[in-house]
């Protein structure tokens, strides 16, 4: 299904979940029309997150809410879209990354929240996508994991820097006390 979208440099047709994604936190009025033209409905008029709800936002969620991602600037996100009749409130809303957001959008990805407020991302085929994945249960210990050899196993993921730097720095540490 495809949507007109107005823009300062005219009509845009997008697709509809593109056009939902861009409304998530935008000021908009949705008009729908029929096959003829003729319009069928003029909608109410949407709100970006207003600034306090945005900024006790910010501080709860601190980073995109997707599993294992760490992104600091992101987009509010209402889980119950607009819409659909979701409100611009602080239960119904959640910070994700430009990516991730893209991503519920538009790959199929669907985010639930329970009672407790826990949320749960769902895959496109219903399964759950876990915070840290479990390693496959047919997992071979690497023999030679102190060469180029087990370089076989690497999966592509960018060299986390930090982390690499806290793992030498604590045991430097140990290595230090266990000397004195």
């Amino acid at each position: 299904m495809q949507t007109t979208v107005e823009v300062d440099q005219g009509p845009v047709r997008v697709s509809a979940e593109t056009a939902r994604r861009l409304a998530c936190d935008a000021s908009l009025v949705v008009i729908r029309q029929g096959s003829d033209g003729a319009i069928l409905d003029v909608g109410r008029r949407t709100r970006t997150v207003p600034t306090a709800i945005r900024r006790a936002l910010t501080t709860r969620d601190a980073r995109c809410r997707f599993p294992g991602c760490m992104a600091r600037r992101c987009d509010a996100h209402h889980i119950t879209h607009w819409g659909d009749g979701g409100s611009t409130s602080l239960d119904n809303l959640m910070l994700l990354c430009r990516r991730h957001h893209t991503l519920v959008h538009e790959g199929g990805v669907s985010v639930d929240r329970d009672v407790m407020g826990n949320l749960t991302f769902m895959r496109p085929d219903g399964r759950a996508i876990e915070v840290c994945p479990q390693p496959p249960a047919d997992r071979r210990p690497l023999p030679d994991a102190g060469n180029a050899a087990a370089l076989r196993c690497w999966d592509g993921t960018p060299l986390d820097v930090g982390y690499a730097i806290d793992v030498l720095w604590s045991q430097y540490r140990r290595r230090a006390q266990a000397s004195v």
